[in-house]
């Protein structure tokens, strides 16, 4: 193919990359989206991201949102938080907190089937694989792993959990009537997300994270097993479960890049931070990498070039607080929640009755969700 011509080499293989180079492509900018090669074929893609408000908007956007078919997205209307004693609970309603929805249930693969027809579509965006590619501005979207992040001399030092994220889908004998539940015990996080695949109405995306030895027994076990650890882990609060595809997992751990821009790069989503999915925020923060970014390039001063070291900076300026905010937020909940002191258990779930008596905190946790 020769060395190609752009204005912006986007490479990632993820909903990151394609946003961007989407959000790029409506500024009249010439995208090279480089996605790597094919994934091999494998099993079908269990996972089910919960996007916030700020993140449907930028789909919205996009015109991707309402491009997404029907049981494809699910709202939440409730959140029901349950902590590792009885009474130890927090409730959140998005009634109570005047908005729409708290969080929306969004099946991954079929996210990234509608993003990947509407490059197809895109006017400036070109796919290309290996080829040589010169623009002023690498955008790196590709994971945590990112090799060009390395090969920049970026280092992002990963701080492994030593835990797993189970996630299955799960089909119930109850209706889930929108409402998201999550167990914090000592020492796995449990949250059952309301789905209408593969039974409207009846199904829930799990993420369950354990640690590592518990989580391959429960990936090894057999399905009556597996469900009969989830009634004993839910106390049957979801009626009961069953195990409606097969299981997936991926070790969790904490990561920040040293440096996410530089002369003529910037690293976005997971290139650039990791945090634990306990609080569901990963894609919403990459998400809003890539409407920072968009918006500081397109308010960008005539004479200054797409790769100018100072432009890039305010990006990572805008994006530093919120992203240090959300992995000490998170690694910090965590690490509560997994002590197995007596007295940090009983404040940590004392601390649960008390937030859910202060409706003022409550809506502050809400809108910090879903700002990322």
């Amino acid at each position: 193919m020769g060395i190609v011509q752009a204005d912006v080499c986007v490479r990632g293989a993820g909903a990151v990359a394609a946003c961007l180079a989407l959000a790029l492509s409506r500024q009249g900018l010439a995208v090279v989206l480089q996605e790597g090669a094919p994934a091999a074929p494998g099993r079908p893609d269990v996972r089910a991201y919960a996007l916030n408000a700020a993140s449907i908007g930028l789909l919205r956007e996009l015109k991707i949102w309402e491009a997404l078919p029907e049981g494809a997205v699910t709202p939440v209307y409730d959140m029901r938080v349950a902590g590792d004693a009885d009474g130890a609970a927090l409730d959140f309603s998005a009634w109570r907190q005047g908005v729409e929805a708290l969080a929306w249930i969004v099946d991954a693969a079929e996210l990234l089937r509608v993003l990947g027809a509407a490059l197809g579509f895109a006017p400036h965006v070109q796919r290309v694989g290996d080829a040589e590619v010169h623009a002023p501005l690498l955008a790196l979207a590709e994971g945590k792993h990112s090799a060009t992040r390395a090969q920049l001399g970026v280092a992002m030092p990963l701080r492994p959990y030593g835990q797993r994220a189970v996630a299955a889908r799960l089909v119930a004998e109850i209706a889930h009537a929108g409402v998201a539940r999550q167990w914090f015990r000592s020492p796995d996080v449990l949250a059952l997300l309301p789905f209408d695949r593969p039974e409207p109405a009846r199904s829930y995306a799990l993420v369950w994270s354990l640690p590592d030895e518990r989580a391959q027994a429960l990936l090894a076990a057999e399905p009556a097993e597996f469900e009969q650890a989830l009634a004993e882990a839910t106390g049957g609060a979801a009626g009961l479960l069953r195990l409606a595809s097969e299981r997936a997992a991926w070790p969790l751990m904490l990561a920040s890049a040293e440096a996410v821009c530089g002369t003529g790069w910037v690293l976005l989503g997971d290139a650039a931070h990791v945090v634990h999915p306990l609080a569901g925020q990963g894609l919403n923060l990459g998400l809003a990498d890539v409407r920072a970014l968009a918006e500081v390039l397109a308010a960008r001063e005539r004479w200054r070039a797409l790769g100018d070291e100072r432009l890039l900076q305010r990006y990572a300026r805008r994006r530093a607080l919120p992203t240090l905010a959300m992995g000490q937020l998170t690694d910090g909940l965590l690490n509560l929640f997994a002590h197995p002191n007596p007295v940090v258990r009983e404040l940590r779930n004392r601390g649960l009755g008390l937030v859910d008596a202060l409706p003022p905190l409550k809506r502050l946790l809400a809108s910090l969700a879903n700002e990322s």
